[in-house]
């Protein structure tokens, strides 16, 4: 029963829909140059997040997001580095920490793309569906298990 009832508890934080997300796509240029479109990836899961390298619930989930980065085709990760002072330390982070997923360089635009508002909090990811409609956004820590969840739930 208690199982039961966390699986429903995520379901329904993930659930919750990605605000102006409707008729949209995005498009951002990661460190290494390469552009990256939400209609690109049709068929796969497109998992944006939003993070930074002072924020601790955002270094806890970096190994959960590369692991489902190199072992699942189904899901793209896309990383989007925010609030940082120097692009060569982001791009030496994500280095040092084998980040195997893009890594782009985020502003206001690249949140704009997303929703309406600033970011509240960091990390802040959100998930797309194979067709590329916004399937769930969740603020705070996301752990592989969870994603996985609710991948597999749909």
């Amino acid at each position: 029963m208690k199982q039961w009832f966390s699986v429903f508890l995520l379901a329904l934080v993930l659930s919750l829909p990605a605000k102006a997300a409707e008729a949209f796509g995005f498009r951002f240029e990661d460190s290494a140059g390469k552009t990256h479109t939400l209609s690109g990836y049709k068929g796969k899961w497109v998992l944006v997040n939003f993070w930074a390298t002072w924020c601790p619930p955002c270094l806890r989930e970096i190994p959960d997001l590369s692991e489902l980065s190199r072992e699942r085709n189904d899901i793209v990760v896309i990383g989007i580095a925010m609030e940082y002072d120097n692009a060569r330390d982001i791009v030496a982070f994500a280095e040092k920490m084998a980040i195997p997923y893009p890594i782009v360089l985020g502003d206001r635009a690249s949140v704009a793309q997303l929703d309406d508002e600033e970011i509240s909090l960091l990390p802040s990811t959100y998930l797309f569906d194979p067709e590329g409609k916004p399937a769930a956004r969740k603020i705070g820590l996301i752990t592989r298990a969870e994603i996985e969840a609710f991948v597999g739930a749909r």
